[in-house]
């Protein structure tokens, strides 16, 4: 019998750092592993491999790489919880890298289908966690595809399928590998894979915490987290068209985007302004003027917010729906997005004016300079609107308003300022100045804007981080930095929302009934809305 040679039978299995010189075997295995996959440049993986090496592993198998793995470290917080894979994988993912930061954050895995059942994706997950515990980081982040979601979408929401799929009543092999693999899921997110067909877009955000974590007792502070927020206090004069307004518009969200502005905010039913140049009718008519122009009012703010590459709070302005007229502020996102936060408590002569129904529903909405709420005038004078936001996450809030006179504005003032010691927040403030004769309820204005943050050793004094003069033309421009805020609410004097006695009392967000019908307009001097 010939002698048995063990070569024959033995395979060599070894995880690797990956290097430059492996681009074309990359570029192979997305091929088979995904095909029409985007893949990485040769320039793009020199780049990544030179800023964290550690983090970029191969596994070979007699010679041949079969497998590959993509991280980066992250300050995951610096994202935001509804952040999708661009924002940390997109154009400047080496620039990404953060070598300060608490997570590793997973990019990719790819492995060779020919080479699978061999527990491949196992070894890469046991390689980064030891590397997170090798680097002392808190958790290891990832975005699972759901693959399978297509079959049964018209079935089921996502939140539903990935239930399911948890408890064992349906098979997802992508997230229940990730789920065997000790990972524990925190939510789906829309939108998080776009251009993923069988996942509809959506991704699951999962974490494994690394139980060996030892937080450094010398180190008291994360890296910080600056924002620059703007705030407009516009004039209103009388104008000859809607592309006068557009100018106008556009002079201010220009000058925030100089100052490389991350938001900028308008006021409150400045929009009010087109009025001047319409032919003047009585209020209902009015406002379906002012409704007709909403088309041309979002493509404005929509297409300024992506040519500038500045979040817009587009103040707020009438909006007319098939029950009645509302009070409207939105949200446009410098990559295109719109959202939207109705007015929630209306002054009694904003009622009687205009007819102008509560809206309901406190909104906050994920950014790429965290989260924001948007409270409109006369909301901020109710503590538990902001109570509400903050709980969801609300970091920043934003109050447009619109008044007529030193006593409307500092009640407005004076609750921006309470709720932001109360929720140790920052809260931006823009109103309306100027006189416009020609408009009903816009004819005299009164405003102060200005940018609020809590009381205490961190920040400014007086609690006033930037604020204009009195009823002229302005832009105010304020840094604000919230990991100030996030460490205020653990260690600051005093702690007003973290001290909260929940065992005494508690605020409730509720499904609002209908409201009852509004009383047909009457005239009144002057409407204040705030």
């Amino acid at each position: 019998m010939p002698e048995i040679d063990l070569d024959d039978f033995q395979t060599t299995l070894r995880v690797r750092p990956l290097t430059p010189a492996d681009h074309e075997a990359i570029v192979r295995l997305h091929d088979v592993a995904f095909p029409g996959m985007t893949t990485w440049t040769p320039e793009e993986l020199a780049e990544i491999v030179a800023a964290f090496p550690e983090g970029q592993l191969g596994v070979e198998v007699d010679g041949r790489l079969v497998a590959s793995s993509f991280s980066l470290v992250v300050d995951v917080d610096e994202y935001g919880a509804g952040h999708v894979y661009d924002d940390v994988a997109g154009d400047d993912l080496a620039e990404n890298h953060d070598p300060d930061g608490d997570s590793l954050y997973g990019i990719e895995v790819v492995v060779d289908p020919a080479y699978r059942g061999m527990r491949i994706g196992r070894r890469l997950y046991e390689e980064r966690k030891a590397l997170v515990r090798r680097l002392n980081l808190k958790r290891i982040v990832i975005g699972g595809r759901l693959p399978g979601y297509h079959r049964v979408s018209g079935e089921m929401t996502a939140q539903e399928y990935v239930e399911r799929v948890q408890a064992r009543d349906l098979v997802e092999p992508v997230l229940t590998f990730q789920l065997a693999n000790g990972f524990a899921i925190k939510r789906v997110v829309p939108g998080y894979l776009p251009d993923d067909a069988e996942s509809e877009g959506y991704g699951v955000m999962m974490e494994w915490v690394n139980l060996h974590y030892a937080p450094d007792p010398a180190e008291r502070t994360r890296s910080t987290f600056p924002v620059r927020v703007a705030a407009v206090q516009y004039p209103v004069r009388t104008i000859e068209s809607f592309d006068d307004f557009a100018r106008q518009v556009e002079f201010f969200v220009d000058a925030a985007a100089g100052y490389r502005a991350d938001f900028v905010l308008f006021p409150e039913i400045f929009t009010l302004q087109l009025l001047s140049y319409l032919p003047r009718a009585r209020r209902g008519a009015a406002v379906r003027q002012l409704a007709a122009l909403a088309p041309d009012y979002l493509d404005l703010f929509h297409d300024l917010a992506l040519k500038y590459n500045v979040n817009v709070i587009g103040g707020s302005t009438y909006a007319e729906e098939d029950d009645g007229v509302y009070n409207v502020a939105y949200l446009f996102r410098r990559d295109g997005s719109i959202e939207k936060q109705e007015k929630l408590h209306v002054t009694p002569n904003e009622r009687r004016w205009w007819g102008v129904r509560p809206g309901s529903g406190v909104r906050v909405f994920d950014t790429d300079r965290g989260r924001v709420a948007i409270s409109i005038c006369y909301d901020v004078e109710f503590p538990e609107v902001a109570r509400i936001a903050a709980a969801k996450g609300a970091q920043i809030l934003f109050v447009p308003f619109c008044t007529d006179n030193r006593q409307g504005y500092l009640r407005v003032r004076l609750c921006a300022q309470a709720r932001a010691i109360e929720n140790q927040m920052y809260v931006v403030t823009a109103g309306v100045t100027g006189l416009i004769p020609d408009v009903d309820n816009m004819d005299v204005n009164y405003a102060q804007s200005g940018v609020f943050t809590p009381s205490d050793f961190p920040f400014a004094r007086d609690g006033v981080a930037a604020e204009c003069e009195p009823n002229v033309e302005a832009l105010v421009i304020a840094d604000v930095d919230l990991e100030l805020t996030r460490r205020n609410r653990l260690v600051g004097t005093v702690r007003p929302w973290t001290d909260r006695r929940a065992d005494l009392y508690e605020i409730v967000e509720k499904t609002p009934t209908v409201p009852p019908p509004m009383p047909d307009p009457v005239r009144t001097d002057h409407v204040q809305t705030g």
